[in-house]
């Protein structure tokens, strides 16, 4: 699927895996490298992610074969389509499904998807603001979603975000803070103080104090519930501090995947301990909850947010890659493929 607008190669982010050696370059690609999907699309900014940092080392659970071309967030400009949906000029954005796991991602100036899987750019948001947001946003909107379908409300009290600092516990935090939650956000991360307090933190806690292990069933209902992206003996933490009916939406792992808590929170204080996928958010809904991050919801100030987004561009990815997988990164990386 060629055409006049559509590019014979293009620069992409590459990531060759040999036994136990790991090589990420900045390559030059022919358009048939690309899977025939119907519709191509000019990147003009992704983000990165924890998942794409693992698939940029050669992680066999994200991604199965190499070399590849990871990015799971895009957004940019419809070049050439067979989706009748779409048209060249189109701007759209592309989150989730298997974008940047085995189908080559965001980190390439060209992608090629199906259209099942583009959203429409809602109007008064640009593909920088988009990807600000990306998938973090997104789980973010998603968990404060559930939180609101279940009514764990602000009225619950204060809610917390676990793994502040990173992309999704961020943008949890501005968005919670935003919808008149009193947040308080948990992090390992001293130099995040500061900007957890510009994105609405009324306090800001230390992670061993959620993520300290203890024997006993429940603890004083502290909490309203919250937002957490480390699981582990954070979560259980977390969910033994709720208050009755009270709720937790959980997206993370990097505390652990085992969770060790008894009946005793969801059977004796009604607590909800909801799971965010938005990997495979229906389509629908996910339309819909990027109009309302670009209207009622809408986050467009972040990009003024003094620590909270760095730029890189394709050749600047590797030392943002390492930084990321070190546990040194606070905020948003934004990826710009844009001249």
């Amino acid at each position: 699927m060629s055409g006049p607008d559509v590019p014979a190669s293009f620069r992409a982010f590459r990531i060759e895996v040999e036994g136990e050696r790991v090589r990420r370059t900045v390559a030059e690609l022919d358009l048939a490298s690309l899977p025939d999907h119907p519709v191509t699309v000019r990147v003009a900014y992704s983000s990165l992610n924890y998942k794409d940092a693992l698939s940029a080392s050669g992680n066999r659970g994200v991604t199965r074969d190499y070399p590849h071309t990871p990015g799971i967030d895009a957004a940019g400009t419809v070049l050439a389509s067979r989706d009748p949906r779409f048209a060249p000029g189109d701007r759209v954005l592309c989150t989730g499904y298997d974008l940047g796991m085995d189908t080559p991602g965001g980190f390439g100036e060209l992608i090629r998807v199906p259209g099942d899987w583009l959203v429409p750019l809602p109007e008064g948001m640009d593909e920088r603001q988009a990807m600000i947001l990306g998938t973090a946003g997104l789980t973010a909107a998603i968990g404060v979603e559930l939180l609101q379908r279940v009514g764990a409300g602000p009225e619950l009290g204060p809610f917390v975000v676990t793994g502040a600092s990173g992309g999704v516990g961020t943008l949890a935090v501005a968005l919670l803070a935003k919808l008149g939650y009193q947040v308080v956000a948990s992090t390992g991360t001293e130099r995040a103080r500061a900007l957890l307090a510009r994105l609405g933190a009324t306090e800001v806690v230390a992670r061993e104090d959620l993520g300290r292990p203890t024997s006993r069933p429940m603890l004083k209902g502290t909490y309203g519930g919250g937002i957490d992206t480390v699981g582990g003996d954070t979560l259980a933490g977390l969910l033994k501090r709720t208050v009755v009916s009270g709720a937790v939406a959980a997206c993370g792992m990097v505390g652990g995947a085992e969770l060790t808590v008894s009946v005793f929170p969801f059977i004796l204080r009604g607590v909800a301990l909801l799971g965010i996928d938005s990997q495979h958010y229906p389509h629908d809904r996910r339309v819909a909850m990027w109009r309302q991050l670009a209207g009622p919801w809408s986050l467009a100030g972040l990009a003024d947010v003094p620590g909270l987004v760095t730029e890189v561009d394709l050749d600047g990815l590797e030392g943002a890659v390492e930084d990321i997988l070190a546990g040194a990164t606070v905020g948003r990386v934004l990826v710009r493929l844009a001249p």
